[in-house]
């Protein structure tokens, strides 16, 4: 099997199995109300009762929750791509069962930053230069990370590595669909997508028919570009292309 076989293969199995996931429970292109909802929450809350000297406390407070809401959407895309199955009960545990996991890897982050920040202050005129190329290193070098932390049991350190490792040996098969994803995204709502975090579209201040249109059909396609996400990577760190082209006649 050449490299383009396995790349049609590969995506043809994978949107039959996110098409079937998505029919099942597409209630989760509703989370990102959920999600808004409780961020515009708890900004009100940190805003009233952290002011002054307690305001130190609202940037680690943020963090927590913002891994929890990320470890709530992760745990949904977990039971969808195990069980093809999410419930009340799914949402209400979601917020804590990757919670520290998605926060180890935010200060493994904020480590990172912190030494980037001191690279920067020696780079110079270099300095923005330097910043673009960790991003985009970041951006694709990591980009399968909310894959695996809700499918891999590892620590937040060998997650990051596990991402890496999986990037140098499936990076054609896992860029090629999520490229062509984004960019429909980005022609269907205007949005760029770079935080590979993202658990939603924001909602935005356009509350007209159109708006709230471009909005909800934005939502449909972003969750089941996660889903696919969620489907490919199953399939690829499960398999090689060897194995692949023995058990094409076992995938439906």
């Amino acid at each position: 099997m050449n490299l383009i076989e396995d790349i049609i293969l590969v995506n043809k199995t994978t949107f039959k199995k996110s098409i079937k996931s998505f029919q099942k429970n597409w209630v989760i292109i509703f989370t990102g109300l959920a999600y808004t909802l409780l961020n515009m929450l708890m900004l009100i809350l940190l805003n009233t009762f952290f002011r002054g000297p307690l305001y130190i406390l609202a940037g680690f407070i943020m963090a927590i929750v913002s891994s929890s809401l990320i470890s709530n959407y992760l745990y949904l895309l977990s039971n969808i791509i195990s069980y093809d199955r999410i419930t009340i009960d799914n949402f209400k545990e979601g917020f804590k069962y990757y919670l520290w996991k998605v926060y180890g890897v935010f200060f493994i982050a904020w480590i990172a930053s912190y030494l980037l920040s001191l690279l920067t202050g020696i780079a110079g005129t270099n300095a923005e230069l330097l910043n673009r190329i960790v991003g985009i290193v970041i951006l694709i070098g990591l980009n399968p990370l909310p894959e695996t932390i809700y499918q891999k049991y590892y620590s937040p350190y060998e997650s990051i590595q596990y991402a890496f490792d999986f990037m140098k040996g499936n990076w054609l098969n896992w860029l090629v669909p999520n490229v062509i994803f984004y960019i429909a995204l980005y022609f269907l709502t205007g949005r760029v997508i770079m935080d590979i975090f993202t658990t939603h579209l924001s909602f935005g201040l356009d509350l007209s028919l159109k708006g709230l249109g471009i909005y909800l059909l934005g939502q449909i396609l972003f969750s089941f570009t996660m889903i696919y996400r969620g489907h490919l990577f199953k399939l690829l760190s499960t398999s090689t292309r060897r194995k692949r082209m023995y058990m094409d006649k076992f995938y439906d």
